[in-house]
């Protein structure tokens, strides 16, 4: 295992592009199970995730064949169809990333049947995929559990449409909504989602298959109904910016007191982050569009100017499903809030046990309490490197944050976890001014941090 050895206190300032979203790219991706025909994605990122997800693909009978991008750090990815007589998602892929459930729904809709191992991912609490299933079944599959692997089959005839309600305990389920989207395409007949996530990334999937040829409307909104179709083709697509690398960054600019150009800035995609920096006295400028897009004035990308000049000011958060503050952000917030000039309340509406990183955080001198699914942030007026331990994807780059604004050195152990979602997060924050080194943990003794 990498670990991060950072030296703090040195500003954040330069020029960022934004890659493409990986939330975004991986149901993308599981789409290509969708047709036999190529489906090219562009902008796909460089990631662990990203590449267990192609290697899954692979074991499915999917043939994939990238290319570099245009886009720094981006690449189009092309996949095709080559065997349609595969249907197992083994435990040894899936259980690294989340996303893998993905190929759930697409798999069930073109080939009949699908058996997949229980996705794994962060320890962030419980995630279940029951939503999914009880999708799936309302749409005419047959459920069971065998040896560990979620077993769904399709009836003869196929899919066939049907209402679907697919609200949970703590909001709409994102990948949820991605698979029963993704196989409604293929069912006999009009499916309609209700309480379906409003999430970017969904839109982002249900433009690609429309793109393929699926009948879909109501995208961005809780309600999407899908007419089913005979089959779809292939498409191509650009993948939506990562708006929670671009809200990190941003957050890393804030935390150094530095100054930061970020390019493909998803604007739509980022109005309660955008608010919520503005309102603890970060200054944000946005362009009308990114001068470097050459798609036409995408909308959504935009080059966003970001620094902070005086002190940060307290906020109250609730992390909520879009178009509120997104729960991926939420330990990048909480660690920007510890320097803030007074008391800071955040509240985790989507992942209440999502605060591993508040103890991490404490050994850096940070002042917080937590009650519950709230944290209450007594801000100080500094952070002292310290070694920590990142227990998850967002929770690793909150305290790489904290590292960067820090006095001494911060040793951050388990920076796999970075790996699995920001492409190269080391390289591109020494090129804007940070001094941090990666290491394997085996040589952490020769540079102990000071007492």
């Amino acid at each position: 295992m990498d670990a991060f050895v950072i030296e703090g206190g040195k500003p954040i300032s330069g020029r960022f592009e934004v890659h493409g979203s990986k939330n975004a790219a991986l149901p993308m991706l599981a789409a290509a199970l969708l047709t036999d025909e190529p489906v090219e994605l562009s902008d796909v990122p460089r990631l662990e995730d990203i590449a267990n997800m192609l290697r899954l693909l692979g074991e499915l009978g999917v043939g994939v064949s990238e290319t570099d991008g245009q886009t720094r750090g981006g690449r189009t990815v092309k996949t095709h169809v080559t065997d349609t007589s595969l249907s197992h998602a083994r435990y040894d892929i899936v259980r690294t990333m989340r996303a893998g459930v993905c190929v759930l729904g697409p798999m069930l809709a073109r080939r009949g049947e699908a058996r997949i191992s229980m996705p794994g991912g962060c320890a962030i609490g419980p995630r279940p995929i029951d939503l999914h299933l009880k999708g799936l079944a309302a749409l005419g599959a047959s459920i069971s559990l065998s040896n560990g692997d979620v077993v769904a089959k399709a009836p003869s005839g196929g899919l066939r449409g049907a209402t679907v309600f697919l609200g949970g305990p703590f909001g709409s389920t994102v990948l949820g909504t991605a698979n029963i989207m993704s196989a409604a395409t293929l069912a006999r007949g009009r499916t309609v989602i209700e309480s379906a996530a409003c999430e970017p990334e969904v839109v982002d999937l249900g433009r690609l298959l429309q793109s393929m040829g699926a009948r879909i409307s109501g995208l961005g909104t809780p309600r999407i109904v899908i007419d089913g179709v005979e089959q779809l083709g292939g498409a191509s697509r650009r993948v939506m910016p990562d708006r929670i690398e671009a809200g990190t960054y941003a957050m890393a600019a804030a935390i150094t007191k530095g100054e930061l150009t970020i390019a493909n800035w998803p604007v739509d995609a980022l109005v309660g982050p955008f608010e919520m920096l503005r309102d603890a006295g970060v200054e944000i400028e946005l362009s009308e569009h990114d001068p470097l897009d050459t798609t036409g004035g995408d909308s959504i990308r935009a080059t966003a100017f970001v620094r902070r000049i005086g002190a940060l000011r307290p906020v109250e958060l609730t992390t909520q499903p879009f178009p509120g503050f997104p729960t991926d952000l939420q330990a990048q917030a909480l660690a920007l809030l510890t320097l803030a000039d007074g008391n800071s309340i955040i509240t985790e509406k989507i992942f209440p046990e999502r605060f591993l990183h508040v103890a991490e955080l404490l050994r850096m001198g940070a002042h917080v309490i937590r009650h519950g699914p709230t944290a209450v942030i007594s801000g100080v007026p500094k952070l002292v490197g310290a070694p920590v331990m990142a227990s998850d994807l967002r929770a690793s780059a909150g305290l790489v944050l904290a590292g960067l604004a820090a006095r001494g050195r911060t040793v951050v152990r388990r920076v796999y976890h970075l790996d699995r979602g920001y492409q190269r997060m080391d390289e591109y924050l020494n090129g804007l001014g940070a001094d941090i080194q990666r290491i394997n943990e085996k040589a952490l003794e020769e540079v102990a941090v000071p007492a």
